[in-house]
């Protein structure tokens, strides 16, 4: 009978760098482990503070897949815990997946600390809610190809672009002549707002408002080349609209709806939707007439 798994993995999400955005979670699975990995490139390494002093520390920055995988055999032979440290989440690009597969190969316990994600922050640093009411209910998360990693079929920005929400788009600032082209075939308006960031969060960090127009010379303006965000699409400037969560005539197990202003959402939600209906026949009339 094999033996019980001893030692323990642990993933943490660091967030987008600014280490007072680390959760509770995150912040003990450091303190308790025996080694520290962490990604010291794109983490404030305020972050150790929370590490023991006799804990070991390896940066990331000069290890292989398989350098770690040899650390986490150790911590399974020596009953080791250890906190790799991503900045981010870990469920977006951190390369987490072929860790924990590795991990369960071993046979070494695992876990994983959500963190927040850049583009959340982004939002938070401009004060935008990215799913505004009539205007955008889903955000896209996604890069351009043609990078280190192939995309998918059917994931290029031109394709997520043509359904006209929001869209954060990672890992493209040195390619920002290919970003606008994309979100231009995929139906963008030139004048669509975008927020550019650079380090969000960061001591260093450079938040700049432009439009799909004016992106690719405003990335040149500040020479940004990688730890970059962009947030796409209309719901940056949006103005006007109201969710109906809130609103009188919307009722719920909490609250009871007030008559009049419940016949006054159903006609608004009636004219919605007419328009919808409108816009989405002129839209096919005109792709049935284009050569």
């Amino acid at each position: 009978m094999a033996d019980a798994p001893t030692g323990k993995v642990t993933f943490v999400g660091a967030g987008p760098g600014a280490a007072d955005l680390l959760t509770f979670r995150a912040a003990r699975a450091i303190a308790e482990a025996d080694v520290v990995i962490w990604a010291a490139s794109l983490v404030q390494a305020e972050v150790l503070d929370h590490a023991r002093e006799d804990a070991e520390i390896l940066d990331s920055a000069a290890m292989s897949l398989e350098d770690v995988v040899a650390v986490y055999e150790r911590a399974r032979q020596q009953g080791l815990r250890v906190a790799r440290v991503h900045s981010g989440d870990p469920a977006l690009w951190g390369g987490t997946q072929e860790q924990l597969d590795r991990c369960a190969e071993i046979g070494i316990a695992t876990e994983v600390v959500p963190g927040v994600s850049s583009f959340s922050a982004v939002a938070a640093l401009v004060r935008r809610e990215l799913t505004i009411p009539e205007v955008a209910q889903s955000v896209v998360l996604t890069r351009l190809g043609g990078g280190k990693t192939p995309m998918p079929p059917g994931e290029e920005v031109r394709e997520f672009a043509r359904h006209g929400t929001t869209m954060a788009v990672f890992l493209s600032a040195a390619r920002s002549g290919q970003l606008v082209r994309e979100l231009l075939e995929g139906g963008y308006p030139t004048s669509t707002p975008v927020v550019v960031a650079y380090q969000a969060t960061w001591p260093e960090e450079l938040v700049v408002r432009c439009t799909i127009e004016t992106l690719e010379e405003t990335v040149k303006e500040h020479r940004l080349w990688k730890h970059t965000l962009f947030l796409v699409g209309p719901a940056l400037d949006a103005h006007g609209t109201r969710s109906h969560l809130y609103h009188p005539g919307h009722f719920h197990g909490y609250r009871k709806a007030d008559p009049a202003a419940r016949r006054a959402l159903r006609e608004a939600r009636r004219d919605t939707r007419d328009a919808r209906d409108a816009r989405d026949a002129a839209e096919g009339s005109r792709r049935g007439a284009t050569p």
